[in-house]
């Protein structure tokens, strides 16, 4: 088996190692399932409440994907006007720094008092905690434009927005596609969260639900299941960021 067969496996491999220790070490040590249950007790709980969990986990993905929309749209918009202009980059930066530094869950109590229990303080906490490296990550890309190239092009004719939209949002392309596989993780953090404090449905209420009857098992599966949603959007966006920025990534093929 060459290198390379090993990488796309080495996951697998990875994930298989991890449920092995984790069983053996529950079994050896005797730890009761109302404490920490095994991977065989938390399939079997993923397996009798399939369609509970099923259904919160919807609830929980269409406001995470909700949120993280306004997210990008939100990231985008903000990081081209803060990295378009030096002034704006100075001034607003600590203000955002500021704001980003302030945990997210401290907003859910102002949420549910204005917009009530359900799934808008959900969408709006996978919103605030996911547009900030979408935004750092764009103005960055267009703040740290070389100012040889745009002295060149600006002899050539290019106006200040001209070299923004045809060389700064371009270069910006692999600094916003990294973070939107950091913003997308986020995200499912900021509704779970949101979901253990102010809703009656999701992921976040059925573990919340379920360890306040010392179902560990059922909490494990809600874990397991929030973690695969996040995987596979994470995964998403790497291959399109291959697809997408693949001229930024010529000379590491051979990593």
């Amino acid at each position: 088996m060459n290198n390379r067969m090993l990488e796309r496996f080495a996951p697998w491999i990875a994930v298989a190692a991890l449920v092995v220790i984790w069983e053996f070490t529950v079994w050896i040590l005797a730890v009761p399932e109302f404490i920490f249950p095994g991977p065989w007790a938390t399939a079997q709980a993923l397996y009798n409440f399939a369609g509970p969990i099923g259904v919160h986990s919807w609830q929980t993905f269409w406001t995470t994907m909700v949120g993280f929309g306004l997210g990008v749209a939100t990231g985008l918009v903000l990081g081209f006007i803060v990295g378009s202009s030096r002034f704006m980059y100075h001034a607003c930066y600590p203000l955002l720094v500021g704001f980003n530094a302030i945990p997210k869950v401290a907003f859910v109590p102002i949420l549910v008092v204005w917009f009530g229990i359900g799934s808008v303080p959900a969408i709006l906490t996978a919103f605030l905690i996911c547009f900030f490296p979408i935004l750092v990550n764009v103005a960055t890309g267009l703040a740290t434009l070389e100012p040889e190239m745009e002295d060149v092009l600006r002899v050539l004719g290019a106006k200040r927005m001209d070299v923004l939209l045809k060389v700064g949002l371009p270069r910006s392309l692999p600094y916003f596609f990294a973070s939107l596989k950091v913003a997308i993780t986020l995200a499912f953090v900021g509704a779970v969260v949101s979901e253990t404090v102010a809703s009656n449905q999701g992921i976040g209420y059925l573990m919340m639900s379920a360890g306040s009857q010392m179902r560990m098992p059922l909490v494990f599966a809600g874990l397991i299941v929030i973690s695969v949603m996040a995987m596979i959007m994470y995964e998403f966006f790497a291959q399109l960021e291959k697809r997408m920025t693949g001229w930024a990534h010529r000379g590491q093929s051979s990593l």
